[in-house]
């Protein structure tokens, strides 16, 4: 409702209650007034009503559309997200909310779950007998309590402490079950067959009396059909407890939920923690058994594994938000649509299907196209207006026709390797970095509403043509967001939105600096002229890149930066974020892309890095006759 139409319900406006008239013409008398004022109101309030009644249809029609055009991982407006300008800083912050939220949710219903049914969880007969025995007669009884002992044992024990989270009522009768306990019982509720599904876990006991109930705890393992593949012991930090014992064990689900609930009423025990397997792996362990965790993210380790990273995020599309320009064009929701599923189906080793634009976006690419064309000599870093002029040079950037995905793949390989799949919109966070850790770039192939054609609420090809693909034909830029991408392979959900931010203010909003002038190279501004005037005049705060000060900078979503960052060089900042990385993130294991296989390679065994050291002395052995021939020519 409007300012004007309270001011008229309220009596106030043009002209005074008793200059109105009925449709005839007689003046109104007072309580005439009253009556078709009230009138009024009714019909007024019953418009209202219409009005709601069709917001709540709207609705609903649009979580079916969202449902038919999304997909089944994509946190909307409806799930609580509130900017109206996308950023992957924001995806990331809301993904990690939701993923916190959502795993808390399952512990809590894990843990009352588990306490429901104590009473009529039986241990099978064969195991009964040798798993009380095994702890000295002491009783069988379901008694879960608060183990909290040592928060030391490198890093395994600081997953444990991490992992057991308390719920908010301070409950203490449940809280001794795990995150990685929930998901084990989770799993084996929801399908009978995984209850027997062998399983590597870590296990790390704390031993109040000495090492000598170890053996009958191991006995207990064997006799619940387990193997155990690792015994590590030392001193404990913990008073109280004289040793931290690590054991890595492979047994059934079910089993090994038996033993956990077992060891818990142990009085020799201090204290019981689950971990995530022992091997780096986050989906798998080196034989293929599933591991115990739902911290560690899964990520790709072969280029066909980026089929299964096209999760969108925080959609702001036609179908489901009032204020998207497209909203009430039919036949641009119906474009988007048809653009979208194109990059649904699409799978690895494919063409990248070609597009047909129509007259009006190849009129609203050519407007953007015009516009960056005379910003760029200015303002633009000397990378960008190199690979500019050879795209214009090979015919693939003109102002009459917007370059099709395929043409674009095909130039970044010859230049650095990277290659293109379509997206349907804006990606997770988590899948789009690590899309870059292969280098790969998930790029949209929709164009923005023509009714907006310099600005866009989402990404869209113009955005991604124009801003990104220039440099990522520069080797030296190239590199550095790959080095972004593999960074986020297996980090941690903080950690996510830590290198969302990094690539936020470099690669989107990033300024550098050349000759003694500060130039832009972030696509965002090269893309949107508006922000890149106010980027690179006084009025906001240049500092200079430092990874770990810019992970952790707010971003400003409804207006300019105040605050942008000015890189040296990308070599500069490719060295600042490779320290940064190697000091300040979590990760237990490295990673590195082999480009001959198109896989991630992870340098957690004696082995890989025997075979890194291999490949790295024949490269030096060509770099030293490189030099010698060199040399003799002088």
């Amino acid at each position: 409702m409007g300012v004007d139409s309270m001011r008229w319900m309220n009596g106030e406006g043009n002209g005074e209650r008793e200059v109105r008239k009925r449709r005839g013409g007689e003046p109104l008398k007072e309580s005439s007034c009253l009556a078709e004022d009230n009138f009024v109101r009714v019909i007024f309030s019953f418009g209202i009503l219409q009005n709601y009644i069709a917001s709540k249809m709207m609705a609903v029609a649009a979580q079916k559309n969202r449902e038919m055009f999304a997909i089944k991982k994509s946190y909307s407006i409806e799930n609580g997200y509130p900017a109206r300008r996308r950023s992957l800083v924001d995806d990331a912050r809301f993904e990690t909310l939701v993923v916190k939220q959502t795993k808390q949710s399952v512990l809590e219903e894990a843990r009352q779950r588990c306490n429901d049914s104590s009473d009529s969880y039986v241990i099978p007969v064969d195991q009964e007998q040798s798993v009380c025995q095994s702890v000295e007669g002491e009783t069988c009884e379901l008694e879960v309590t608060l183990q909290n002992g040592g928060d030391d044992f490198d890093k395994d024990t600081e997953h444990a402490d991490e992992s057991a989270f308390a719920p908010d009522n301070g409950d203490a009768s449940d809280e001794g079950m795990t995150e990685e306990e929930a998901f084990l019982a989770k799993a084996i509720e929801n399908d009978e067959a995984d209850a027997n599904q062998e399983q590597w876990a870590a296990l790390i006991l704390r031993m109040r009396d000495g090492i000598s109930s170890l053996a009958r705890i191991l006995k207990t393992i064997e006799n619940l059909n387990g193997t155990v593949a690792h015994v590590e012991s030392r001193p404990s930090k913990t008073a109280g407890v004289q040793f931290d014992v690590l054991v890595r064990v492979q047994m059934p689900r079910s089993n090994l939920l038996h033993l956990l609930r077992s060891l818990r009423q142990s009085s020799a025990l201090d204290g019981v923690s689950l971990l995530a397997d022992a091997s780096p792996m986050p989906a798998t362990t080196p034989s293929g058994k599933a591991s115990v965790t739902i911290k560690d993210p899964w990520f790709p380790r072969h280029a066909s594994d980026l089929d299964n990273c096209n999760h969108l995020m925080t959609k702001y599309e036609p179908e489901l938000d009032m204020n998207h320009p497209g909203f009430a064009d039919k036949v641009y929701r119906e474009r988007r649509r048809v653009i979208a599923a194109i990059a649904f189906d699409y799978k690895y080793g494919q063409p990248i299907p070609r597009i047909d634009y129509t007259q009006d976006e190849i009129e609203t690419w050519t407007g953007v196209f015009r516009k960056v064309l005379d910003i760029m000599p200015k303002h633009a870093c000397s990378q960008f207006r190199h690979v500019f002029a050879l795209l214009q040079k090979e015919g693939i950037f003109r102002e009459d026709q917007i370059p099709q995905l395929d043409d674009m793949s095909a130039f970044l390989k010859k230049h650095t390797g990277f290659t293109l799949r379509p997206a349907a919109g804006l990606l997770t966070a988590r899948d789009f970095l690590a899309s870059l850790a292969f280098r790969v770039f998930q790029s949209t192939q929709y164009v923005r509403h023509k009714s907006t054609p310099y600005h866009t609420p989402e990404p869209d090809c113009i955005h991604e043509l124009l801003g990104h693909m220039p440099l990522l034909a520069d080797p030296s830029f190239a590199q550095f967001s790959q080095e972004i991408g593999l960074a986020s392979l297996g980090a941690s959900d903080a950690e996510i939105e830590k290198l969302s931010t990094v690539y936020w203010f470099t690669v989107e909003f990033g300024l550098c600096k050349e000759d003694g002038d500060v130039k832009a190279y972030g696509a965002g501004l090269l893309s949107s002229y508006g922000e890149l005037f106010h980027a690179l005049s006084d009025k906001p705060e240049h500092r200079p890149f430092e990874p770990a000060s810019t992970a952790v900078q707010p971003y400003q979503d409804q207006e300019y930066q105040p605050v942008y960052y000015v890189a040296e060089s990308f070599e500069d900042a490719k060295e600042k974020f490779r320290r940064w990385v190697s000091s300040g993130m979590s990760r237990s294991f490295e990673v590195r892309y082999n480009p001959h296989t198109e896989r991630v390679e992870v340098l957690d065994s004696v082995d890989s890095l025997e075979a890194l050291v291999s490949q790295m002395n024949l490269e030096m052995l060509h770099l030293t006759n490189a030099l010698e021939k060199l040399k003799s020519g002088c």
